[in-house]
């Protein structure tokens, strides 16, 4: 009883503190400036895609053909494209259409990694093998390459871009969620579990879901990264957004398409755009990296 009580005493004793998993978690993200640069960069292509229509200072469709390739002043500070549409206005339209993008590629590629993953690692045995095999087969192809043959046989678009992007992702995310899971199915807690009569469903999204996650956030947030590059890239080659879109690979597109002006003169037509992506994907991959850091104890210590 005495003892009991020095214990309960020395865990409330005043001056004692005591810190949470939340706290080490947003300390340790905090502590990495590259991150914090990373959510900062990231948090105004947010608010630039979702308060474009006040931002834009024109519409980004609108055109001046008197305007073409001029270079940046005080009433376009990006300068203006090859049909006179101010670049600005598109750079800040295309945060709204490149993020969407990569947003809804990573949502079909983390709901049925995880989905496969989970059937994978938690099962295991044949179904373990069927789906394993059939991801192996995915990554044997440049993910760009299948990106490119699946959008050429569902006819170029943006969704279907957005769709090809989230097939080609979806082996990284099941191969990392059947690792967690495979590492958390004989844990003693899931044992406990089973012990009580718990049904198959009831343990993985109880007991095996939630505490896979870590890995899963960091995966879905570097993939993130790539999938917004992709999407540019594919709208770069013609099988993304297409013209008058205002997505940042489209507007590279149509910058070359216009000719060797856009060597001689119209160089901030491609500069910029270029900009916005090369900072968003490393913004991205910046955070990534924060969140590996942050969820994983052993590099904490």
């Amino acid at each position: 009883m005495a003892e009991a009580q020095i214990q309960q005493e020395a865990v409330t004793a005043p001056g004692v503190e005591t810190r949470s998993r939340r706290q080490d978690f947003l300390g340790a993200f905090f502590s990495n400036r590259l991150a914090v640069f990373g959510l900062v960069v990231v948090s105004v292509f947010v608010l630039m895609a979702v308060f474009a229509p006040l931002i834009a200072p024109y519409d980004p469709l609108a055109q001046e053909l008197t305007g073409k390739f001029k270079g940046p002043s005080a009433a376009h500070p990006m300068g203006q494209d090859e049909l006179g549409r101010d670049i600005l206005s598109r750079v800040i339209y295309g945060a709204r259409i490149s993020l969407t993008a990569g947003l809804a590629a990573v949502a079909i590629a983390t709901t049925v990694g995880t989905l496969v993953g989970v059937v994978a690692g938690y099962f295991g045995r044949w179904p373990d093998s069927i789906l394993m095999r059939l991801m192996d087969v995915l990554l044997a192809f440049p993910s760009i390459l299948l990106a490119i043959v699946i959008v050429s046989v569902l006819g170029p678009s943006l969704t279907n871009a957005m769709l090809a992007i989230g097939v080609v992702f979806i082996p990284q995310i099941a191969r990392v969620v059947r690792s967690a899971v495979i590492s958390v199915r004989e844990r003693d807690y899931i044992e406990a579990e089973r012990a009580l009569g718990a049904g198959n469903a009831q343990i993985i999204f109880s007991g095996v879901l939630p505490n896979s996650m870590a890995p899963l956030i960091v995966q879905a947030t570097l993939t993130l990264a790539t999938a917004i590059l992709d999407v540019a890239a594919l709208s770069f080659l013609g099988l993304g957004a297409r013209a008058p879109t205002p997505e940042w690979g489209a507007m590279l597109t149509d910058a070359f398409r216009s000719g060797y002006g856009v060597f001689l003169q119209g160089q901030h037509a491609i500069i910029f755009p270029g900009i916005a992506i090369a900072l968003c994907v490393l913004s991205v991959n910046f955070i990534g990296d924060g969140l590996r850091d942050a969820l994983d104890p052993r590099s904490r210590r």
